[in-house]
């Protein structure tokens, strides 16, 4: 497993020499992790953040400490204006896109579907599923020219489960970006290929404050493998999305959780 203390040998194939990243949600978690973990690929990065800009400029700080570069990019991608300065901001900085890392989202609040207010969830869509339209849209061209172009969704294990305590607004959000997933899958093949990972449940700030640590126990006992993940093993799984290690890969879907849910 990656330590962040080295940089980490890639197989040939899984190698980003020369491409651009975009990873929405940089900041933090998986996010943080996966922009690393590219850039340790190869990759030149672009780090979106919206309100975690002292962790967008640790990963930037650790990106250049491994030799890479890359370049901060705030902004609120539920807002179609801020989504498309993202992407351009990618273009005019280095040239070229060949991979979107759509990692941003968040469940917001807990609240069943009968007492879920509007506005809860139409920030949970917005948060989770029209943030990656608007960002993916913007995106696609640069994609179809780049020749390695590539998009993994991050979704989510209660896309699988429905979602327990309250996660529903969320885990309907999450199902939506499954399909997505899928039709660019459809829509975009050749020239660009579309999959998603979904993660369990991951050793991060979200679980940190959306789960309490007794069910956090739960999880790891509810395991085979007897823990939770780490975003860097979550991170190595968008490493080989993004590669041609995966290159006859798309509309497919990783599951990342310890055997917990078999389908």
């Amino acid at each position: 497993m990656n330590d962040r203390g080295a940089s980490v040998e890639h197989p040939s194939q899984m190698q980003l020499t020369g491409r651009v990243a975009l990873v929405t949600g940089a900041g933090v978690g998986i996010g943080q992790a996966a922009a690393i973990a590219l850039a340790e690929g190869g990759a030149t990065v672009g780090i979106h953040f919206h309100s975690t800009r002292d962790g967008a400029e640790e990963t930037l700080r650790i990106v250049r400490e491994r030799g890479g570069d890359g370049i901060l990019l705030p902004g609120d991608l539920t807002h179609e204006e801020d989504a498309n300065r993202v992407v351009d901001q990618v273009i005019e900085r280095f040239g070229r896109l060949d991979v979107l890392f759509n990692n941003a989202g968040a469940p917001i609040a807990r609240s069943s579907i009968e007492n879920c207010p509007t506005e809860l969830w139409r920030q949970c869509f917005n948060v989770n599923i029209h943030s990656a339209f608007f960002v993916t849209r913007r995106a696609i061209p640069h994609l179809r020219a780049s020749g390695h172009g590539s998009i993994i969704n991050n979704l989510s294990l209660s896309v699988q489960t429905g979602g327990s305590g309250g996660a529903g607004p969320y885990a309907a959000a999450k199902g939506a970006l499954h399909v997505f997933t899928r039709t660019l899958a459809r829509e975009l093949a050749p020239q660009v290929r579309a999959n998603a990972i979904m993660p369990g449940v991951v050793e991060t700030r979200h679980h940190e404050q959306f789960s309490t640590p007794e069910k956090m126990d739960d999880y790891r006992r509810q395991t085979p493998l007897g823990r939770n993940s780490t975003a860097e093993e979550v991170a190595q799984a968008v490493l080989f999305l993004a590669s041609d290690a995966s290159s006859f890969m798309t509309g497919g879907l990783i599951d990342l959780n310890g055997g917990r849910f078999l389908r």
